[in-house]
């Protein structure tokens, strides 16, 4: 069977405003394990224009070789083979890095999930490290605009466990791990883009 290379519309559109951030919250990085990279489109795009360090992807397996094809495609040398990452499965045996990237996870995972998410960077993060997390959230439990309750309801007819999470709720998860929030950038289209560092 022909594997078809993944595309996103979504990707295409928000790589370069998260590209902005990340030239600077990544400019002293050397190591990026970016957790659900789903079409690779992000990862061919940031490595490419972040030469001085080096890119990990990781994706469930299902979803490993789109991505590979992908990278194997586009990918410049900076870019190192996707690697299988299911946050459940504790602790991730997959290094360590002084800096961890995902987008559009979170809303995606269950709760139960995400506290996997931020349980899993303990071993992987290194201290002074730098997590950079991109999507869509909820302040003081409301929607930030009428698009994002209409895409939360969108995601939980296909996934009842899945829904915008709350902001607070999730820096909770970051501060219970050694995380402080360093910055919550302003994105397009609704989203955000939260930085932390990790306590040395």
């Amino acid at each position: 069977m022909k594997i078809e290379k993944p595309f996103s519309e979504p990707c295409e559109r928000n790589k370069e405003p998260i590209l902005s951030v990340l030239k600077q919250a990544f400019r002293d990085v050397h190591s990026v394990l970016e957790i659900g990279s789903g079409t690779g489109q992000h990862a061919v795009h940031f490595a490419l224009n972040l030469p001085h360090l080096t890119w990990q992807p990781t994706e469930l397996s299902e979803n490993i070789a789109g991505l590979k094809l992908r990278l194997d495609e586009e990918g410049s040398s900076n870019i190192k083979q996707p690697l299988v990452l299911d946050v459940t499965l504790q602790p991730w045996n997959v290094g360590s890095y002084d800096a961890v990237f995902s987008a559009n996870t979170l809303h995606i995972m269950s709760e139960a999930l995400v506290e996997h998410f931020f349980l899993g960077l303990d071993t992987v993060l290194t201290g002074g490290g730098t997590l950079c997390v991109y999507g869509p959230f909820n302040y003081g439990g409301e929607y930030t605009s009428e698009s994002n309750e209409s895409f939360n309801e969108f995601l939980q007819s296909r996934d009842p466990e899945s829904g915008i999470r709350d902001f607070e709720w999730v820096n909770s998860l970051a501060e219970a791990k050694g995380l402080t929030l360093s910055k919550d950038h302003e994105m397009p289209a609704n989203n955000r883009l939260l930085e932390w560092r990790k306590v040395s």
